[in-house]
């Protein structure tokens, strides 16, 4: 992002946020009231993690001077270690070549995380959240030893990520959309020759472990860009953002081709799993419905263009 300014979109976010809190405030009496647990989605480069940071400034700010923790799904990944022997022991799946899709997280650890934070209002406990350095391992990454404190009371729980309330979806699905091409993606994506049938069946039988964790999500934001290309922008804004990060480094980061196909990798999930935010899975619907909010954005900006609720 080029602008140091506030962007325009934190606007509607905080005041979602801060009225998804009275609402939830009201339901509880006393120092016990547990955080506002918020999910916060957007495809990579769509410029999430920077709207979350502003977010969070924002609701830290006068005259809300809320406490707000936020915990990003990529700090959640298994350990160097089980990411190598999750990739050894699926050596045909490309989806589980390294961190990123559903099935690299450390679920254990997350539910336990997410239990502990949903009840630290009213306990004199700190909690220690965890950093993944993608930096080490020549960029495989790994988890450091201490992570970041936090400590009660807390207003707001902000959880940010690429596949922040994906759902696992029917078979009968899957197969549907195997046999289609990826919208607007005709001349640049093969779906078949990129990835297996029996791949894509792991990572929705992986997801069904995540279903817990969005059950503790209170409220959402999602963050797109404009319908007419939802896959074709995500390659625009993650170049963009690497152009950005070389700017500014002189030079060092992935080329071109390294971040097409680092975006390759993900676009299975958003075409099988992706709206899974707005409509769950078979026969359950995500809690947030009714306290949702789309943000859509355009440009190295990220301009805002519209919002609407769901």
């Amino acid at each position: 992002m080029s602008t140091t300014l506030r962007p325009p979109a934190v606007r509607p976010m905080t005041e979602h946020v801060l009225c998804c809190l009275k609402n939830h405030r009201s339901k509880f009496v006393g120092p016990r009231c547990p955080p506002l647990f918020v999910g916060v989605q957007g495809p990579q480069g769509s410029g999430k993690t920077f709207l979350t940071s502003h977010l969070h400034k924002q609701l830290l700010a006068s005259p809300h001077l809320l406490s707000v923790a936020v915990l990003s799904i990529d700090d959640l990944y298994l350990t160097h270690d089980r990411l190598t022997s999750l990739a050894r022991d699926h050596p045909e799946n490309r989806l589980l070549q390294g961190r990123g899709q559903p099935g690299t997280h450390d679920i254990e650890l997350g539910s336990t995380l997410l239990e502990k934070i949903k009840g630290i209002n009213g306990k004199p406990d700190e909690l220690e959240l965890p950093i993944f350095d993608k930096s080490l391992f020549g960029g495989e990454g790994d988890r450091l030893p201490h992570g970041k404190v936090i400590r009660p009371p807390i207003d707001v729980f902000i959880l940010e990520g690429w596949c922040v309330g994906f759902y696992p979806t029917s078979v009968s699905l899957i197969e549907e959309r195997w046999n289609e091409p990826v919208p607007g993606l005709e001349d640049r994506f093969d779906l078949k020759s990129f990835v297996r049938m029996e791949d894509v069946l792991t990572i929705n039988d992986r997801l069904k472990a995540y279903v817990k964790w969005w059950d503790t999500l209170d409220a959402f934001i999602q963050i797109k860009g404009p319908s007419s290309c939802p896959y074709k922008i995500i390659y625009k804004w993650r170049l963009e953002q690497e152009h950005s990060m070389k700017a500014r480094n002189g030079g060092n980061g992935m080329t071109d081709e390294q971040v097409k196909a680092f975006v390759d990798r993900y676009i299975p999930g958003y075409v099988f799993f992706g709206d899974g935010v707005n409509n769950g899975t078979e026969g359950k619907a995500p809690r947030w419905i009714g306290s949702g909010l789309v943000i859509v954005t355009i440009g190295q900006d990220r301009e805002l263009i519209e919002t609407s609720k769901f």
